[in-house]
């Protein structure tokens, strides 16, 4: 999909506030829905994922099983709200083995597992909106010893409420963000 695109800085690939956020995605719900609503904590328009079962209600880019995504940026980011429920998101990425391998970080999950094609690990939220860095790069070899090429696939399963997805080139401060690139929480008042 992003193959034949120039990369570097930020890309995202989900936008709570868009006026198509499921366009270049999939969605399988059973059990669940997929919707857009309104978040009372940030007082924004987010995509809440729910479902009984994390494995049968998920969304899924690109949406034709046999595309790819081509995003060669290292750092995935997932702006994403804990709805105290289980939750799980993973990530297929290609190697300079040329093998497929994919990560699973869930919030379910007590250690980490490392098998030849998957690499399963813990996920801790904290309570409400949190910011998930995932540095694709440093994961790959450590847990495979080989170097990062590109990004395959994602899936974000049920339970939460994403407000954006986005690779980047590499880790940025708040204050270098983008202001559509940050999660706004309301001031408290004292």
């Amino acid at each position: 999909m992003f193959k034949n695109t120039f990369q570097s800085g930020f890309l995202s690939i989900l936008y709570s506030l868009g006026s198509k956020p499921l366009q270049i995605w999939d969605k399988e719900v059973v059990d669940g829905h997929v919707k857009r609503i309104q978040d009372d904590d940030i007082h924004s328009n987010v995509l809440e994922i729910l479902g009984t079962n994390v494995h049968s209600s998920y969304i899924t880019c690109p949406p034709d099983p046999a595309a790819t995504l081509g995003i060669k940026l290292p750092f995935l980011v997932l702006i994403l709200k804990n709805m105290n429920k289980y939750f799980t998101f993973e990530i297929q990425i290609l190697d300079d083995k040329n093998v497929r391998r994919r990560f699973r970080a869930s919030n379910f999950q007590a250690m980490t597992r490392v098998k030849p094609y998957i690499c399963t690990m813990p996920l801790r939220l904290d309570e409400g909106w949190n910011q998930i860095q995932f540095n694709l790069a440093d994961f790959t070899r450590r847990a495979y010893g080989t170097n990062y090429v590109e990004t395959l696939r994602v899936q974000v399963h049920a339970n939460c409420r994403l407000r954006r997805i986005y690779f980047s080139d590499r880790l940025y401060s708040e204050e270098e963000l983008p202001p559509e690139f940050k999660l706004y929480l309301p001031m408290q008042k004292a």
